[in-house]
């Protein structure tokens, strides 16, 4: 059926949004309690694991988060200190000490704002999905085997390794109270989802983490808890310069910078795949983290990134807004403040489970299948096993080397191949054709059997020098051998201007030629001067060659399925005019349209017995292949309406007769208003004649017994249509029947 669809993506009225207020009450307030418990511990480990002041993982976390969340692109984007920076930054502090490092941090944020004022991290789009999602699944693996030794009671080890290495001995070995801690954290948070409505309005973690602390405290367990400092320590807020060592300081700033603009962007990209809508402002995210590490630094903090741990929390707990992340920074600091006793309740294998349960979430099995559909899970593994064995950087690195192989390989098997016998060869190449495809194209036309008749078909949509040189020097060897070469370019001439010593050097300079199935046979032959094997002949025959050449090998599996019946969605009655392609204007293919075609495109009355011809395609049409659609067409310039309105051809009496079947169509023309083509009468009273027959053939065919049987039972669908042939628009007549309305916006 032929059917127009306005808004195919609406599923009904727009989504009531919450007034502002609402959304940061039902959504950014309990999830930034969320971020603030996975933030608080991270903060602090990873300052201790970097040999830095305890407090600097918590400055970074307050002031570096602050200012990211307030200037950052990413609306859920959650930065503070991160493990991917952690040996780093324990080298660095190890070499030049704690106050040169937040110098170095300053000046690493100074660079980040410089990347994002140039607007390079647009480059960021261009990773693989399958990287991301590998970078996800190994962030997710690293920290559930992380984690899993916490959870069973023990601690984890130094890598992702280690902890697979050490965790069958875990699982063995003794087990506390801290296994049912972690073990009910865990437990809770894969049955939340499975909770009534009402209780679900409680985000999940934060019910866990809740649950199992109270049941800690009120059974009075001795396990490990969050281990926070008695008192603020007095730190050096001013960084200092180096007094010397200045290459390595430079090195480890643009390093610093480096990885932190590189990890806050994956995050940034990763979470913008899951929330979906906007994309993120990737140059002003790094804006933002540079401003957060230029204040991080200047108040004696680590550097800050965008955390995929915490973004990731932040998005599975119901964030909506930045305002989550904002207030997580607030709820740090008020904690840290005024409640310190209140965080050291929380047992580490409750927020243990906790990770354990993001971890998984993050190893996506709907993204690792549509990845396994498009082929690229050598990638995504390969940066998966980076990502748990090395770490983050390394796993990226691996994910973009094998991607980019596997592009040059792609590239350098390019579509090239021989196919010959009896005297003759053909020779394919397809798609782009660069220095790097010459190696293979120079062993291919090595196959080319010795003095053949070769065709060169060329469906190339780039060709560079070296490519050209490669084909052309061939083709000169090949003729100086006694053989002959006819290149046959379909699309762009590449090749020809080549030789014509005009070359196309872009992409975008290349002429769009109609491909050679939809032009004129006319056009394509003066633009294709020589055609191998259709150099005599009608244009017909030239025409069928061509079919049985590259059309019909396309078809083939397609028309062997209506080899023994037809199922037609649609009889389609318009003129005979050779301008009108149905299939073409209606995107159809074999097997989608019965037509029928006559000048004028006009039904005969189901009364009028002299022409039986087009009543019986429309019994036949209607009432043994059940057609749901009638569509009659007519067109702008039509010599049947000009004829109509006394511009007939002299001498014509078979003509005559038939358009007498118009006649109707210009009583209703001289009785009716006028009818309008999107919102405007026709100049040409031959296409305003031309919109009336269209409703006129419709009232007749209504008037046909199989029409109306089957209208009455509700089975077909009739519709008008017009076509202007010079604009290339197809309009549909609207449902009042007063106007014909462009396709794309007609509702029908």
């Amino acid at each position: 059926m032929i059917e127009i669809v306005r808004g195919e993506h609406d599923t009904g009225p727009p989504p009531r949004r919450d007034h502002p207020v609402l959304t940061l009450l039902r959504h950014d307030l309990p999830a930034s309690l969320v971020v603030f418990l996975v933030a608080v511990p991270l903060s602090l480990g990873i300052a201790l694991a970097a040999g830095a002041p305890l407090l600097a993982g918590l400055i970074s976390a307050v002031v570096g988060g602050l200012v990211a969340s307030l200037l950052g692109g990413s609306p859920l984007q959650v930065s503070g200190p991160s493990a991917a920076l952690t040996v780093v930054l324990a080298d660095t502090i190890s070499t030049y000490g704690w106050a040169v490092t937040c110098a170095i941090t300053v000046g690493a944020g100074l660079l980040q704002i410089l990347f994002g004022l140039t607007r390079v991290a647009r480059a960021a789009l261009a990773i693989s999905p399958a990287i991301v999602h590998g970078l996800l699944a190994g962030i997710g693996v690293t920290i559930v085997l992380g984690q899993l030794h916490v959870v069973l009671g023990g601690r984890a080890q130094g890598s992702a390794v280690a902890n697979l290495l050490a965790l069958p001995g875990q699982i063995v070995g003794h087990h506390d109270q801290a296994v049912l801690i972690g073990v009910l954290t865990v437990a809770i948070l894969v049955a939340w989802p499975k909770m009534p409505a009402a209780v679900r309005k409680v985000p999940g973690p934060l019910a866990a983490i809740t649950v199992a602390t109270g049941l800690s405290v009120v059974t009075g367990m001795t396990l490990p808890r969050i281990d926070l400092p008695g008192s603020l320590p007095s730190l050096s807020l001013v960084p200092q310069l180096p007094g010397g060592g200045w290459a390595g300081a430079g090195v480890a700033m643009v390093t610093i910078a480096l990885i932190a603009s590189l990890e806050s962007l994956l995050s940034a990209v990763s979470v913008d795949k899951l929330r979906g809508g906007k994309r993120t402002d990737l140059d002003r995210e790094l804006i933002g983290q540079g401003a957060a590490n230029v204040a991080a630094g200047a108040l004696g903090g680590l550097p800050v990134t965008g955390v995929i741990v915490r973004s990731m929390t932040n998005y599975e707990a119901g964030a909506r807004t930045r305002a989550s992340a904002i207030l997580h920074c607030c709820w740090i600091l008020a904690f840290c403040l005024l409640l310190t006793g209140v965080l050291r309740y929380i047992p580490l294998a409750a927020l243990a489970g906790l990770l354990v349960y993001v971890g998984a979430k993050l190893v996506n099995l709907p993204a690792l299948k549509e990845v396994l559909r498009h082929g690229d899970i050598a990638v995504y593994a390969v940066t998966v096993a980076g990502a748990v064995a090395v770490n983050l950087l390394t796993g990226v690195a691996a994910g973009v080397l094998l991607a980019l192989v596997f592009m040059l390989r792609r590239m350098v098997y390019s579509g090239v191949h021989v196919e010959a016998g009896d005297g003759r060869a053909r020779v394919v190449i397809e798609g782009a054709l660069t220095f790097l495809s010459v190696p293979r194209l120079t062993k291919v036309l090595a196959e080319v059997p010795a003095r053949a008749d070769v065709t060169l078909e060329l469906l190339v949509d780039y060709l560079d020098h070296a490519a050209f040189d490669c084909l052309r020097d061939w083709q000169q060897a090949y003729t100086r051998a006694g053989g002959t070469v006819t290149v046959d370019e379909i699309g762009h001439p590449w090749f020809q201007r080549g030789s014509s010593g005009e070359p196309t050097v872009r992409r975008s300079v290349a002429a769009r030629v109609v491909p050679r199935w939809l032009a004129p046979w006319s056009q394509w032959q003066a633009e294709h001067t020589v055609v191998p094997g259709q150099r005599t002949g009608s244009p017909l025959g030239r025409g069928a060659s061509e079919f049985q050449r590259r059309t019909a090998p396309l078809l083939r599996d397609t028309l062997s399925g209506l080899a023994h019946g037809q199922q037609p969605h649609t009889l389609f009655l318009t003129c005979g005019d050779a301008r009108i392609v149905p299939n073409l204007i209606t995107t159809s293919g074999p097997g989608d349209l019965f037509t029928v075609r006559n000048i004028g495109n006009l039904v005969p009355t189901a009364s009028d017995g002299s022409d039986s011809s087009v009543g019986a395609a429309i019994e036949y049409a209607v009432g043994v292949l059940k057609v749901p659609e009638i569509v009659v067409c007519g067109h702008s310039s039509c010599g049947a309406m000009k004829a109509l309105l006394g511009q007939a051809p002299e001498g014509m009496a078979q003509l005559g007769s038939w358009l007498r079947h118009g006649e109707p169509s210009l009583r209703r023309r001289a009785a009716e208003a006028p009818l309008l083509l999107d919102g405007r009468r026709p100049a040409a009273e031959a296409d305003q004649l031309a919109l009336h027959n269209v409703v006129q053939q419709l009232d007749h065919l209504r008037r046909y017994p199989v029409v109306a049987a089957a209208l009455a039972r509700g089975e077909l669908t009739l519709t008008g249509m017009y076509f202007d042939v010079g604009a290339a628009q197809v309009s549909l007549l609207d449902a009042a029947g007063r106007d014909f309305v462009p396709a794309g916006a007609a509702t029908h």
